[in-house]
């Protein structure tokens, strides 16, 4: 299979001023495709280091692809590059500067006269026309290898990628593989102990499996090369029955699915309303509650951790207030080098009270208390569960 590597060019994606999502997409759909992504670089709009990038790409990689840099102004400088990473020049192409016209015309208006250095391309390349903007993109080969420069407007770039590049990807390697991923998504267990259980699978080479810890989360990715998607799904279920195996009730979703909905899920089929009671630290959880459906009543939001006895009675005195089946009352109390987790939970079945350190960064603090608030509600049994055993499915 083809390797890539994907070029974005923009000064103003460099210092940070906008986000990249031109590189995600593309990355996404290559891979769906079969090719494999070697690397991720930006480059600011310098003509010199953005040739420079394209010649160290070529000796790793099969295919370069850059956006960015397209456009009319001096200060976008991709045709310029690529000419140079080639030591050819720029030629004028008289039928890039009649579609150009033509997109003008469209919309009433005549290009500019810097308009017209969007109709140079490096000389021997290959244009596609842009029917939903004004910069012409261009694939350049050289011997097995392509760069294939499109504009960095993200919806000018999607339709190229998708209506020209993808097509002619397709048949100039012959492609007929594809790449897939499935991410499954663990809580209340941390990275090391899912390396300890899985970590022979990790060295697997095809599908391959690896770990991506978040705070209070972690997920497992498999990847499958295949010459299907059939073929694909097969290898990736077989390695997804494995690791389930392994990791048992530590996996909650797969791909889309997220904590909140699946805790959120679970209270409905045991028939649960919810309500809470969080410090304002945590209204993380109050965010990500509000955009699953029902059963969730809503919640009071303190502006400073009460003490436990506080939260506790506050947690009570909201459930009976909204007749919800279920209380959750979340804070986070500053310690001497850590930080205190309490979390109050008040069911039809008893009441728990749970406290963990956390040592972390406390910028961490909150999303950490949401996600093990959450992962005991998915936890939550409609028989009556022991503190003991409910501790054990947090730690």
């Amino acid at each position: 299979m083809p390797s890539t590597e994907i070029i974005t060019i923009g000064t103003e994606i460099l210092l940070g001023e906008i986000v990249d999502t031109n590189a995600h997409s593309i990355a996404r759909r290559l891979r769906d495709l079969g090719i494999d992504i070697y690397r991720k670089t930006t480059v600011g709009d310098n003509s010199q280091r953005i040739a420079t990038a394209i010649q160290y790409a070529l000796t790793g990689c099969d295919i370069v692809l850059t956006t960015g840099g397209l456009g009319p102004t001096v200060d976008d400088p991709t045709r310029e590059a690529v000419a140079l990473a080639f030591g050819v020049e720029l030629e004028f192409r008289p039928d890039l500067w009649k579609q150009i016209q033509a997109r003008f015309a469209r919309f009433g208006r005549l290009p500019t006269e810097n308009n017209r250095r969007q109709a140079y391309i490096p000389h021997g390349a290959k244009p596609i026309e842009n029917p939903v903007g004004t910069a012409p993109a261009f694939i350049f080969e050289s011997g097995h290898q392509l760069v294939i420069s499109l504009p960095g407007v993200p919806s000018e770039m999607e339709f190229l990628l998708e209506h020209e590049v993808i097509p002619y990807l397709r048949q100039y390697y012959q492609l007929h593989g594809t790449i897939k991923t499935r991410l499954l998504h663990t809580a209340g267990v941390g990275e090391s102990l899912v390396d300890e259980r899985i970590g022979d699978l990790e060295t697997l080479t095809n599908p391959t499996v690896g770990l991506a810890a978040h705070t209070g989360q972690v997920d497992v990715r498999i990847t499958a090369k295949a010459g299907s998607d059939s073929e694909a799904d097969h290898m990736l279920d077989v390695v997804e029955t494995e690791i389930r195996e392994r990791l048992g009730n530590w996996i909650y979703g797969v791909d889309g699915e997220t904590l909140e909905q699946v805790s959120l899920n679970h209270l409905a089929e045991l028939g649960w309303s919810l309500r809470a009671v969080v410090d304002s630290q945590v209204s993380e959880l109050i965010q990500r509650l509000a955009h699953t459906a029902s059963p969730f009543l809503g919640a009071e939001v303190l502006a400073s951790p009460p003490d436990p006895d506080s939260l506790r009675n506050l947690t009570a005195a909201e459930r009976n207030t909204h007749s919800a089946s279920v209380g959750l009352g979340v804070a986070i109390y500053p310690q001497e080098m850590r930080q205190e987790i309490k979390i109050v939970l008040i069911t039809p079945t008893g009441e728990e009270l749970f406290s963990h350190p956390y040592g972390g960064p406390p910028q961490y603090a909150p999303r950490w208390a949401t996600n093990h608030a959450l992962n005991i509600l998915r936890n939550l049994s409609s028989q009556e569960t022991s503190q003991t055993e409910m501790k054990g499915k947090i730690k």
